[in-house]
């Protein structure tokens, strides 16, 4: 799998809706969105370290994270992922987990994974192993999805962004999310693998403070930190 570019924005709903009205003519929306959108659940692993996150803060080149992946609330339907990151440019690894093999992960029983034949899953033992990976937080939203084939574009717009300590079943509705976005905002994400034509490019935000490195991870991290110090005092 090759490398694609990636830009991220923080925008608010009003440019949103803009830039469909723009791009209507050539966006089609992704057939996996059942009503125009589906929604993401992720849960993120990182080390004792905490390395993904401070490579992420420290604006590292080059980094990845493991998440496990969940859609719709639908156990049939869940990833373990690696993403990699190398500047504008990232790369995703997936595998498929069943329901059983998650619920194995989160208990801390993992040797089956040396068992499956895929890469992804004999490197996320031996890093959750040696570099003691465990579950950080979960990141749900909703998501809006567009494709445009010509240069392998999809756009997508990620809405009501909210983070929860890790604990509990991958699918359970008992955990306390809370809101991690300004009201009003949400996450403009463009990534295309050849070329991004013309006419998205120059229906994208124009202000420079418009494009961020924003990341969905962090900013749930930084979530549950400021949670838990409201609780400590």
């Amino acid at each position: 799998m090759q490398f694609r570019h990636e830009l991220k924005y923080l925008i608010n709903f009003g440019d949103a809706e803009l830039l469909k009205e723009r791009l209507s003519v050539i966006l089609q929306c992704d057939s996996h969105a059942k009503g125009g959108f589906y929604t993401i659940r992720s849960l993120y692993f990182d080390d004792y370290w905490n390395t993904a996150y401070r490579e992420k803060m420290g604006g590292y080149g080059d980094r990845r994270k493991y998440r496990i992946r969940l859609y719709n609330q639908d156990d049939s339907m869940i990833r373990l992922e690696c993403k990699i990151k190398r500047e504008s440019y990232i790369r995703k690894i997936a595998a498929p987990l069943s329901r059983e093999e998650v619920d194995q992960i989160l208990e801390g029983r993992v040797d089956f994974l040396l068992k499956r034949k895929e890469p992804l899953c004999q490197q996320f033992y031996y890093e959750y192993m040696s570099r003691v990976l465990r579950p950080k937080v979960y990141v749900d939203y909703e998501r809006e999805p567009y494709v445009l084939p010509s240069g392998d574009v999809r756009i997508t717009l990620d809405r009501d962004v909210r983070s929860a300590p890790p604990g509990g079943e991958i699918d359970g509705s008992d955990k306390a999310f809370l809101h991690v976005l300004d009201p009003g905002k949400l996450v403009l994400e463009v990534k295309f693998t050849e070329f991004l034509p013309r006419m998205v490019s120059e229906a994208l935000p124009l202000r420079a403070v418009d494009y961020s490195a924003v990341s969905k991870f962090t900013l749930g991290c930084d979530k549950i930190k400021y949670l838990e110090t409201q609780e400590g005092e």
